[in-house]
C-alpha cells in the first residue's frame, strides 16, 4: 500500500464540503489577475505586509498597502460592511495574509486569501506595479 492510499479517500460529499470551504476563503493569482484584466474587481485587494518602500518597489496592480497590524475597526469603516477583501503577502513562506484574514474576519469583514502571494504572482509571470 502506498502513502497515497494509506488513508482512504473522502467520500464525494466530504470532498465537496472540503473544497467548497477552501474556495470560500481562498482565491488564486490567476483569478485575481483575470478580475483586474477584465475590470471586474468586486473586491478590495490588500497588500498586508512590509514597508511602504517595499510596496512602492513591487506590488500587485490595484492593491492598497494596509499592513495587518494597522487594521482596526475604525480604519476598515472606510469601506461598506459587505466589501470583500482579498489579502496577500510575500508568499507561502509568509503568514501575514493569514494574520490579516483572521483580523478582518474578527472585525466581521468578508475576506479571502490570495494563495501564493507575491511569489505565486511572479511564478505565474504576471506583471507587478510600482509607485
Amino acid at each position: 500500500m502506498s502513502y497515497v492510499s494509506e488513508f482512504s479517500a473522502a467520500t464525494p460529499d466530504e470532498a465537496i464540503a472540503h473544497f467548497q470551504r477552501r474556495l470560500n476563503v481562498e482565491t488564486d493569482c490567476a483569478d485575481v489577475h483575470a478580475a483586474i484584466e477584465n475590470h471586474d474587481m468586486d473586491f478590495v485587494l490588500l497588500h498586508v505586509v512590509g514597508s511602504a518602500q517595499a510596496f512602492a518597489r513591487r506590488h500587485i496592480p490595484g492593491a492598497l498597502h494596509l499592513p495587518h497590524r494597522l487594521m482596526t475597526a475604525e480604519r476598515m469603516n472606510e469601506w461598506p460592511p459587505e466589501t470583500l477583501f482579498v489579502v496577500y503577502c510575500a508568499g507561502p513562506h509568509c503568514n501575514g495574509a493569514d494574520r490579516a484574514a483572521l483580523k478582518l474576519a474578527q472585525l466581521g469583514r468578508p475576506v479571502k486569501l490570495m494563495i501564493g502571494g507575491l511569489t505565486g504572482w511572479e511564478d505565474e509571470g504576471l506583471a507587478f506595479a510600482t509607485s
